[in-house]
Protein backbone atom coordinates (compact mmCIF):
# COMPACT_ATOMS: atom_id res chain seq x y z
CA UNK A 1 0.00 0.00 0.00
CA UNK A 2 2.76 2.50 0.92
CA UNK A 3 4.64 1.33 -2.19
CA UNK A 4 1.66 2.48 -4.28
CA UNK A 5 1.59 5.82 -2.47
CA UNK A 6 5.32 6.30 -3.08
CA UNK A 7 4.85 5.52 -6.79
CA UNK A 8 1.99 7.99 -7.00
CA UNK A 9 4.09 10.72 -5.35
CA UNK A 10 7.03 9.99 -7.63
CA UNK A 11 6.20 9.24 -11.29
CA UNK A 12 9.89 10.08 -11.90
CA UNK A 13 10.81 6.69 -10.39
CA UNK A 14 10.18 5.29 -13.87
CA UNK A 15 13.22 7.25 -15.11
CA UNK A 16 15.47 4.89 -13.14
CA UNK A 17 16.30 2.19 -15.69
CA UNK A 18 17.93 -0.22 -13.22
CA UNK A 19 14.94 -2.15 -11.89
CA UNK A 20 16.67 -3.12 -8.62
CA UNK A 21 17.65 0.49 -7.87
CA UNK A 22 14.15 1.71 -8.78
CA UNK A 23 12.67 -0.87 -6.39
CA UNK A 24 15.02 0.08 -3.53
CA UNK A 25 14.37 3.80 -4.08
CA UNK A 26 10.60 3.18 -4.01
CA UNK A 27 10.92 0.96 -0.92
CA UNK A 28 12.87 3.71 0.88
CA UNK A 29 10.09 6.21 0.28
CA UNK A 30 7.45 3.67 1.34
CA UNK A 31 9.31 2.91 4.58
CA UNK A 32 9.75 6.61 5.36
CA UNK A 33 6.03 7.18 4.75
CA UNK A 34 5.20 4.29 7.13
CA UNK A 35 7.35 5.82 9.87
CA UNK A 36 6.29 9.41 9.33
CA UNK A 37 3.41 11.38 10.78
CA UNK A 38 3.27 13.13 7.39
CA UNK A 39 0.91 11.81 4.74
CA UNK A 40 1.33 12.09 0.97
CA UNK A 41 -1.35 14.79 1.13
CA UNK A 42 0.75 16.72 3.67
CA UNK A 43 3.75 16.56 1.33
CA UNK A 44 1.65 18.23 -1.35
CA UNK A 45 0.63 21.06 0.98
CA UNK A 46 3.45 21.77 3.48
CA UNK A 47 6.21 24.20 2.47
CA UNK A 48 9.43 22.56 1.29
CA UNK A 49 11.51 24.34 3.94
CA UNK A 50 10.88 25.69 7.41
CA UNK A 51 13.59 28.33 6.92
CA UNK A 52 11.46 30.74 4.83
CA UNK A 53 8.38 32.10 6.64
CA UNK A 54 5.20 32.21 4.56
CA UNK A 55 6.58 30.02 1.77
CA UNK A 56 3.86 28.57 -0.45
CA UNK A 57 5.98 26.23 -2.60
CA UNK A 58 5.19 22.72 -1.43
CA UNK A 59 7.58 19.96 -0.45
CA UNK A 60 6.68 17.85 -3.49
CA UNK A 61 6.76 20.78 -5.95
CA UNK A 62 10.30 21.60 -4.85
CA UNK A 63 11.51 18.00 -4.73
CA UNK A 64 10.08 17.11 -8.13
CA UNK A 65 11.55 20.31 -9.63
CA UNK A 66 14.98 19.31 -8.31
CA UNK A 67 14.64 15.84 -9.87
CA UNK A 68 13.66 17.33 -13.23
CA UNK A 69 16.53 19.83 -13.10
CA UNK A 70 19.13 17.16 -12.26
CA UNK A 71 17.89 14.90 -15.05
CA UNK A 72 18.28 17.69 -17.62
CA UNK A 73 21.64 18.69 -16.17
CA UNK A 74 22.96 15.13 -16.17
CA UNK A 75 21.86 14.61 -19.76
CA UNK A 76 23.57 17.85 -20.87
CA UNK A 77 26.76 16.96 -18.98
CA UNK A 78 26.84 13.52 -20.64
CA UNK A 79 26.24 15.14 -24.04
CA UNK A 80 28.94 17.79 -23.73
CA UNK A 81 31.55 16.12 -21.51
CA UNK A 82 31.04 12.48 -22.52
CA UNK A 83 33.64 10.16 -20.93
CA UNK A 84 35.59 13.11 -19.49
CA UNK A 85 32.95 13.58 -16.78
CA UNK A 86 30.38 10.79 -17.06
CA UNK A 87 27.19 11.10 -15.05
CA UNK A 88 25.44 7.91 -13.95
CA UNK A 89 21.83 8.88 -14.64
CA UNK A 90 20.26 6.16 -12.49
CA UNK A 91 22.40 7.10 -9.48
CA UNK A 92 21.72 10.79 -10.11
CA UNK A 93 17.93 10.42 -10.35
CA UNK A 94 17.68 8.01 -7.39
CA UNK A 95 19.82 10.35 -5.29
CA UNK A 96 17.69 13.35 -6.18
CA UNK A 97 14.47 11.48 -5.38
CA UNK A 98 15.89 10.33 -2.03
CA UNK A 99 17.76 13.50 -1.00
CA UNK A 100 15.04 14.75 1.36
CA UNK A 101 13.37 11.45 2.30
CA UNK A 102 14.71 11.93 5.84
CA UNK A 103 12.52 15.01 6.26
CA UNK A 104 9.61 12.61 6.68
CA UNK A 105 11.22 11.66 10.01
CA UNK A 106 12.51 15.15 10.83
CA UNK A 107 9.16 16.92 10.62
CA UNK A 108 6.07 16.78 12.81
CA UNK A 109 2.67 18.40 12.35
CA UNK A 110 1.51 20.92 14.95
CA UNK A 111 -1.76 22.83 14.55
CA UNK A 112 -1.84 21.88 10.86
CA UNK A 113 1.70 23.15 10.20
CA UNK A 114 4.95 21.31 9.65
CA UNK A 115 7.55 21.90 12.36
CA UNK A 116 10.89 20.33 13.18
CA UNK A 117 10.23 17.52 15.62
CA UNK A 118 12.42 16.39 18.48
CA UNK A 119 13.98 13.65 16.33
CA UNK A 120 14.88 16.25 13.70
CA UNK A 121 16.55 18.47 16.27
CA UNK A 122 19.07 15.69 16.91
CA UNK A 123 19.34 14.11 13.46
CA UNK A 124 18.87 16.23 10.36
CA UNK A 125 17.41 14.65 7.26
CA UNK A 126 20.71 13.78 5.52
CA UNK A 127 21.47 11.40 8.40
CA UNK A 128 18.00 9.89 8.79
CA UNK A 129 17.65 9.65 5.01
CA UNK A 130 20.85 7.61 4.70
CA UNK A 131 19.75 5.35 7.57
CA UNK A 132 16.40 4.53 5.92
CA UNK A 133 18.00 4.13 2.48
CA UNK A 134 20.66 1.76 3.79
CA UNK A 135 17.97 -0.27 5.53
CA UNK A 136 16.35 -0.71 2.10
CA UNK A 137 19.60 -1.76 0.42
CA UNK A 138 20.23 1.48 -1.49
CA UNK A 139 23.84 1.41 -2.78
CA UNK A 140 26.53 3.64 -1.25
CA UNK A 141 26.88 5.90 -4.33
CA UNK A 142 23.22 6.92 -3.88
CA UNK A 143 23.45 7.15 -0.08
CA UNK A 144 26.44 9.46 -0.65
CA UNK A 145 24.14 11.88 -2.52
CA UNK A 146 21.64 11.87 0.35
CA UNK A 147 24.44 12.52 2.86
CA UNK A 148 26.16 15.19 0.76
CA UNK A 149 23.24 17.17 -0.68
CA UNK A 150 22.93 19.62 2.23
CA UNK A 151 25.56 21.74 3.99
CA UNK A 152 26.84 18.64 5.82
CA UNK A 153 28.28 17.62 2.46
CA UNK A 154 30.57 20.65 2.40
CA UNK A 155 32.92 18.72 4.67
CA UNK A 156 33.53 15.81 2.25
CA UNK A 157 34.49 15.24 -1.37
CA UNK A 158 31.33 14.96 -3.44
CA UNK A 159 30.83 12.70 -6.43
CA UNK A 160 29.81 14.33 -9.71
CA UNK A 161 26.21 13.21 -9.14
CA UNK A 162 26.26 14.61 -5.59
CA UNK A 163 27.46 17.99 -6.90
CA UNK A 164 24.62 18.12 -9.40
CA UNK A 165 21.95 17.30 -6.78
CA UNK A 166 23.48 19.69 -4.24
CA UNK A 167 23.51 22.61 -6.68
CA UNK A 168 20.05 21.89 -8.08
CA UNK A 169 18.68 21.74 -4.53
CA UNK A 170 20.35 24.98 -3.44
CA UNK A 171 19.60 26.92 -6.64
CA UNK A 172 15.90 26.20 -6.03
CA UNK A 173 16.14 27.09 -2.33
CA UNK A 174 18.50 30.05 -1.85
CA UNK A 175 16.55 32.50 -4.04
CA UNK A 176 13.52 31.96 -1.78
CA UNK A 177 15.67 32.52 1.30
CA UNK A 178 17.74 35.52 0.22
CA UNK A 179 16.67 36.95 -3.10
CA UNK A 180 17.27 40.55 -3.99
CA UNK A 181 14.01 42.48 -3.87
CA UNK A 182 14.01 45.38 -6.38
Amino acid sequence: MMIDKAKKLWPELEWIKDEDLREKTTKTWALALERSVLTPEDLNTIPFTLLVPGLKVTFMAHKRAVVHIVKECGEKMNHFFKEDLPVNMDVLIAGAILADVGKLLEYEMKDGKAVQGSYGKYLRHPFSGVAVAEECGVPPEVCHIIAAHATEGDLIKRSTEAYVVHHADFMTFLPFKSRLQV
